[in-house]
């Protein structure tokens, strides 16, 4: 058995001040408010240039004629797509050069004062400057990265500016990257003596229902010329921000210019709230640098108190009870906003993927940002933090692999340190099917990438996403992970477990089904190309590496032990339009196929047919899913395949109130086709789906589901009419007032009769008015040109999905749909002030 206790989260903000002036052209720079908060966001009032320009890094250059944006920024998703770049990256301009220049001013009282600025990522071979010092360069575009800007300061009446560089490269990635300052950038103001970035490691060495104990390992850094003695107060505050413990430790020497880790154990937190997936209960923990009595530093970290253990015969374990990973990977892209991070629209993303009963994600292939992990451990995700895509061997020409050697370590144990005290994180990735694998001595390289993991945090097992299966073992590099991963390969589970009766193991990567929303296609197909750019949504096509969702749970099911599985895909992603691949002197047919069709919910957030099959598996609540729609003008009389995904025991189908005949859920399983070999036989089905042959006729089709021969849910569809209206269905009604805050507004083509038109492609145009604005446009079709950023957007099968913006104003924000031919349709949204909990730290509406 393989164990690790523990819990905890993530440095926490005490507050944001406000800015005392905005940038402008004519403006010596921006005026920060130093009140005494450690973090300051410095993403307001930055200017861009995409292109290379010399000299911009001098304070003395002229940008008065750049753009003024807000950070996070991806210049790339701004397009426009073409077909001459490469389309695994999205057809969209992911390379070049691009400048960031910001101006500041600090108040002369700030002197004595220490200022780190925070990249939480800059894609990519980020080069800094500070009042033209250059103070250094990062080039993987996924890890978080500080420099000290203290001794280049200037105060008073004296401007700062600090210059970015990025320069990303063609051919750098197997999926879309994005461009730019895609994540969050602070600026932490400390005394000479803190808290070091990344400084507190919690673990809960000894938890029980009676008592907890949270060890503190804290790193104290003193930039004084002179010896700093110091003490550090160290308390937990439960949820609702009462004092659960409290420990002062002894005064302790720390010297000049030195870093030193000061240990404390809380060993009287009673009866400890376990963080859980279905209860993700977060304390916080402040530290506290002490000189004498005063208080020179304060630093929190959110955390979570939980046990994890990795067993042959039971599984994952958490909290002393066996939980199956169902789980999902999934790039860093958020659809039509591109890589930049926004809060809402990732938190958006994990709890769709939660209602599908996902439980666990992988953050393919890289380290994710810090938002991610914040809300998985808010909403109870467990994760599988990834660090690479490859190593030395490239997949890609212009890869990590180009910087590994120089890199890879920093980057490794500055992401195990960012990101150890989070309860969500169980598993450490060491990479994703890297090409040593089939390399003699590629253990060597896994084994010294293991050992950075263990050394930085030994309380979580490392692991590894194997494709080549049998070279992994052969060379070893399997040996060297706690829990190997495996990927595609289910059929071979039994075997691995019978030769090697240690090991525990899981499906890292499965699947790969690929299918287009809405998208029905006779006969049922195989993998095969089709003129519409588009894939059958009956979810049984898959590239021939992979295989339908039937398989996993075939072998899931067969052997209990396996941990779970990471599906490929959670959301589609942009970029690798498998199969849809043609490039370079070759695009014509297949153009303009630009994102995945990989995800079980499609690039704007739609959930496809699969996602419901998926959510028949993996939870409990009952529910039925019928498919396809039932608009088959032309088509009647034929027999149509009518599916039924179902988690109850049984499912009648009627067509016009009459019953076509029950089905009973696991009876009578068939062998389960794999991959590109599945029959066009029309009879398919396998023991998690239920199948009939109905020949069509309009009206209406209802399934109706059984449990103990009571019914628990049904669905149906209708034949539509015409499209006659639009209906606006906004995710949330209220929203923060603060510029980032975002509501998804779902848009349906319906006919007269409220019915939604499953093939209308209508154009429909956006008007925003009040306190907000349009942010972006989609509708889920993976093989479209149309941009993102539009006040328009034709629907695809019945959907099309406008973003709406708050801007820094409270007030209410008016949204108008239009289309030719169509009733428009209005929708209000309320932007509303946020208020801080002083407990948690955590934005509420007023």
């Amino acid at each position: 058995m393989i164990r690790a206790t523990n819990w905890l989260a993530v440095v926490l903000l005490a507050g944001i001040p406000s800015f005392a002036a905005t940038a402008s052209g004519d403006q010596p720079g921006t005026a920060l408010t130093i009140s005494g908060e450690r973090r300051i966001s410095l993403d307001e009032d930055w200017r861009f240039y995409k292109g290379d320009v010399k000299g911009a890094e001098d304070p003395a250059f002229d940008d008065s004629h750049w753009t003024t944006l807000r950070l996070p920024h991806d210049w790339a998703i701004d397009g426009p797509f073409d077909p001459k770049l490469n389309p695994h990256t999205g057809a969209l301009p992911i390379s070049g050069t691009g400048w960031y220049r910001k101006s500041f001013l600090l108040p002369e009282d700030a002197h004595g004062r220490y200022f780190t600025v925070v990249f939480d990522g800059a894609m990519s071979n980020a080069e800094v400057w500070l009042n033209g010092h250059e103070l250094g360069k990062r080039p993987y575009g996924y890890s978080s990265f500080a420099f000290d800007l203290t001794p280049y300061l200037l105060y008073g009446s004296k401007s700062n500016l600090l210059a970015v560089c990025l320069a990303p490269e063609e051919h750098s990635s197997r999926w879309y990257p994005g461009a730019g300052i895609y994540r969050n950038v602070w600026l932490d103001v400390t005394g000479p003596v803190h808290v070091a970035e990344w400084g507190t490691y919690i673990t809960t060495p000894q938890v029980s229902d009676r008592m907890a104990t949270v060890s503190v390992k804290t790193e104290i850094r003193n930039e004084l010329a002179t010896e700093a003695t110091v003490s550090l107060r160290t308390t937990v505050v439960d949820a609702s921000g009462k004092q659960v413990s409290m420990k002062i430790g002894r005064p302790e020497a720390v010297s000049a210019g030195a870093v030193r880790t000061l240990n404390s154990n809380l060993e009287n937190l009673a009866k400890p709230h376990r963080w859980d997936i279905d209860d993700p209960y977060l304390y916080t923990l402040v530290t506290e640098v002490l000189e004498g009595k005063r208080v020179v530093d304060r630093y929190s970290t959110r955390f979570g108190i939980r046990t994890i253990a990795f067993d042959r015969e039971k599984g994952f374990v958490l909290n002393g009870k066996t939980r199956k990973l169902h789980g999902v990977c999934m790039h860093h892209d958020l659809g039509a906003l591109g890589a930049a991070v926004n809060r809402r629209a990732t938190e958006r993303q994990l709890q769709i993927m939660k209602a599908a009963g996902v439980n666990a994600i992988r953050t393919s292939h890289n380290p994710p940002s810090p938002e991610l992990l914040e809300f998985c451990d808010r909403l109870g995700l467990v994760v599988m933090d990834e660090a690479f895509d490859m190593w030395r061997i490239p997949k890609v020409p212009n890869g990590y692999s180009k910087y590994y050697d120089e890199w890879s370590e920093r980057d490794l144990r500055e992401m195990a340190r960012r990101d150890r005290n989070h309860p969500s994180v169980i598993l450490w990735s060491i990479g994703n099917e890297i090409p040593e694998q089939k390399q003699a001595d590629g253990w060597k390289e896994a084994k010294r990438l293991v050992n950075f993991f263990h050394e930085e945090d030994p309380t979580r097992p490392t692991t590894s996403g194997f494709n080549d299966w049998d070279y992994a073992i052969k060379n070893h590099m399997a040996d060297q992970v706690d829990v190997p991963g495996f990927n595609y390969k289910p059929m071979y589970y039994e075997q691995i477990m019978k030769d090697h009766p240690k090991w525990v193991i899981f499906g890292s990567e499965t699947a790969s089904c690929v299918s287009s929303r809405g998208v029905y296609q006779f006969p049922i197909q195989k993998y095969e190309k089709d003129p519409s750019r588009q894939l059958s949504s009956y979810d049984i096509i898959a590239p021939p590496w992979a295989y339908c969702p039937d398989v996993e749970f075939k072998y899931q099911d067969q052997f209990p032990s396996v941990l779970g599985e990471f599906v490929w895909t959670g959301f589609d992603y942009i970029g690798e339009p498998t199969p849809y691949f043609g490039w370079e002197g070759n695009n014509d047919q297949d153009w303009p196929a630009r994102s995945s069709y990989f995800g079980m919910v499609d690039l704007a957030g739609f959930p496809k047919d699969r996602y419901y099959l998926y959510q028949s598996v993996w939870t409990s609540k009952p529910m039925v899913h019928l498919l396809p729609h039932w608009n088959w003008e032309g088509h009647e009389g034929q027999n149509i395949p009518v599916m039924a995904y179902t988690n109850a025991n049984e499912v009648e189908l009627f067509l016009n109130g009459k019953s076509l005949g029950k089905k009973k859920r696991f009876s009578d399983p068939v062998d389960i086709p794999v991959g590109p070999n599945v029959s066009h036989d029309l009879n398919f089905y396998t023991k998690y789906r239920l199948l009939w042959q109905v020949p069509f006729q309009p009206g209406t089709l209802k399934a109706v589901a059984y449990s103990s021969g009571k019914e628990v849910a049904e669905d149906e569809v209708h034949t539509a009419g015409p499209p006659a209206k639009l209906v606006l269905v906004p995710d949330r009604n209220v929203i923060h007032a603060d510029g980032e805050d975002l509501s998804f507004v779902t848009v349906r083509v319906q006919d007269k009769d409220g019915n939604l038109c499953p093939m209308a492609d209508n154009t429909v145009h956006f008007d925003v008015t009040g306190a907000g604005e349009i942010k972006a446009v989609d509708n889920g079709n993976a093989a479209t040109t149309e941009p993102f950023f539009a006040d328009h957007r034709a629907a695809f099968n019945g959907l099309a999905l406008l973003i709406v913006r708050s801007e820094n104003r409270a007030g209410n924000i008016h949204i108008t749909a239009s289309s030719d031919g169509l009733t428009a349709s209005k929708a209000e949204i309320r932007a509303e002030p946020i208020r801080e909990n002083p407990a948690t730290n955590v934005a509420h509406l007023k």
